[in-house]
């Protein structure tokens, strides 16, 4: 369970008078990683009304999650967060022990004026690491986005959510036989 929960403003929100629905949530992730296979992450990412869905690889799970949130999001930030730091700590020990990660970003890179300034950081803590990362790195770039010249920055990227009417008009995501097409037997025959 994240420290943070969605109800709690950040300082940086409370600072600004951003409203916590006005935040960044991460509503469903998941990925597919492994030995010898690239890792391939895919996010949804919601504020107010907007949703933003993507994928990536990347080298682990946590990279390939962190790419998805920044191809979800390349529309509201400009870019991609420029990642400072990331750590994890064990909060206990034992099998079900749960980990505190912390993450530091910059906003992204070829930013301008006061939007190419600043350090933000998120943190969140749970016995999954990789849920506990993607998180941190949300809670991180909302601290970014309720700073004052960030405001509005995920109403101009758009991206309403589609009316219940709407649902079934357009496919949710496309399907790609070719990154489908994983011979995982190969790995057994060596």
């Amino acid at each position: 369970m994240s420290p943070r929960s969605p109800a709690r403003q950040s300082t940086a929100a409370k600072a600004s008078g951003t409203q916590p629905d006005q935040r960044i949530h991460l509503a469903r992730w998941s990925c597919a990683t492994g030995s010898n296979v690239q890792s391939r992450g895919v996010v949804v990412v919601e504020s107010g009304d907007h949703r933003w869905e993507a994928s990536a690889e990347g080298n682990g799970a946590v990279d390939a999650l962190f790419g998805a949130v920044d191809r979800a999001l390349a529309g509201v930030l400009s870019g991609h967060p420029r990642l400072l730091t990331y750590d994890v700590h064990a909060v206990a020990e034992g099998p079900d022990a749960e980990g505190r990660v912390t993450v530091r970003i910059a906003p992204p890179a070829g930013g301008t004026g006061a939007r190419a300034e600043g350090t933000y950081e998120g943190t969140s803590q749970s016995a999954n690491i990789i849920a506990a990362s993607v998180e941190a790195y949300i809670e991180a770039i909302n601290e970014l986005l309720a700073e004052a010249h960030w405001a509005g920055a995920t109403d101009a990227a758009g991206n309403r959510r589609r009316t219940r009417g709407e649902k079934h008009a357009q496919p949710k995501a496309e399907f790609d036989e070719d990154a489908a097409r994983h011979d995982t037997s190969a790995w057994f025959e060596r």
